[in-house]
């Protein structure tokens, strides 16, 4: 139940289930980031043991703010903290809340049309952190993701709770489909993270054509209508099958693999080496993407203004991209953004 809240006329209909993720009830405590209609949510909870039948050896609660963009949310991750277990050792009192909400509500309410913005490069100190422990989580399947992600398809990422460290896999899937060049992006949906999702989101979930969101009931896997890629712990899976080639790890995907960890090991050598010298994994990983994802638009929007606009193996392969093993990304590329270019790579025929 939502035992507080301000202001008092806001909708705040199945926020309760979104700031506190089915099964925290068997963890000490969590933070979940979620979406509200057009507002982002940040929400910490905390469980902690009473001596009371009635409430049954627990008293579980989150505190949470909405706000029109992600980005700033972290910042009052600390004050959350200490407000869930002020709440949870004082219950009813409310003061310190009030007063958070006259200061803040100039600084969090606005209009809902800012929602949905690409992710900035900066929007963690410590997300850095959370993108080193992505790319060792995935290893090459980053690739994978990367291809989906870019494609806009609706990905849906299973885990038991602590969902936190999930919230931020989703916030990097959507790191992995920047594209900064003009023109390029105006027919297709943005990448959104929708983070934390459950059963109560699944009539809102049914008329998205894109997403990214993490969720830790296990009954979303069975609802295929709601998702296009699955990921479960390190388990990226499709049941569409014009999309099953793209689970696949091609030579340009290990290349891709390897030249990222070639910087990443730069970066720690440099940050070593040269203390004025503080780039973050964060920036590493958002350019790293950013600058292969311009490659592969700037050579396409190229041959696509050409005369004859033949897209050809040697242009695959100056994308970054394997001539066979991704001809079926490039031909769902093609279609997606509505680039109008001829595609000559030979399939090979299968023995």
């Amino acid at each position: 139940m939502v035992e507080w809240c301000l202001p008092q006329d806001i909708d705040l209909e199945g926020v309760e289930f979104k700031s506190m993720a089915s099964g925290s009830h068997k963890i000490q405590s969590d933070f979940i980031y979620f979406r509200k209609g057009p507002f982002f949510g940040l929400a910490c909870f905390a469980n902690m043991p009473v001596e009371s039948e009635l409430e049954r050896g627990a008293r579980m609660k989150s505190v949470g703010i909405l706000s029109p963009s992600y980005t700033l949310l972290y910042r009052y991750m600390h004050f959350l903290e200490n407000q869930v277990r002020h709440q949870l050792e004082m219950p009813g009192h409310y003061s310190h809340l009030a007063a958070f909400y006259e200061d803040k509500k100039g600084v969090l309410h606005a209009g809902p049309g800012r929602g949905s913005s690409l992710p900035p490069v900066y929007w963690l100190p410590s997300i850095h952190r959370y993108m080193s422990q992505f790319i060792k989580f995935f290893g090459e399947q980053i690739l994978i993701l990367w291809k989906f992600a870019l494609l806009r398809k609706r990905i849906l990422i299973f885990s038991p709770p602590p969902v936190g460290v999930v919230c931020y896999r989703v916030y990097c899937c959507c790191c992995l489909a920047n594209v900064s060049l003009p023109g390029i992006g105006g027919t297709i949906p943005e990448s959104k993270p929708f983070f934390y999702v459950n059963v109560a989101d699944i009539e809102s979930l049914e008329v998205e054509v894109s997403y990214v969101a993490c969720t830790t009931e296990k009954i979303f896997e069975e609802k295929r209508e709601l998702y296009d890629v699955y990921v479960d712990n390190q388990n990226v899976k499709t049941h569409h099958d014009h999309l099953q080639p793209l689970l696949k790890i091609n030579s340009a995907d290990r290349e891709k693999y390897r030249r990222l960890n070639e910087q990443r090991q730069m970066l720690l050598y440099s940050q070593e080496v040269e203390e004025d010298y503080n780039p973050c994994e964060e920036d590493l990983f958002v350019l790293f993407f950013l600058e292969q994802n311009n490659r592969i638009f700037q050579t396409l929007l190229e041959v696509s203004a050409s005369q004859d606009k033949t897209l050809t193996a040697e242009h695959a392969r100056g994308m970054g991209l394997d001539p066979q093993g991704d001809r079926s990304f490039l031909l769902d590329l093609l279609e997606a953004y509505g680039i109008d270019v001829m595609l000559v790579i030979d399939n090979p025929c299968c023995p």
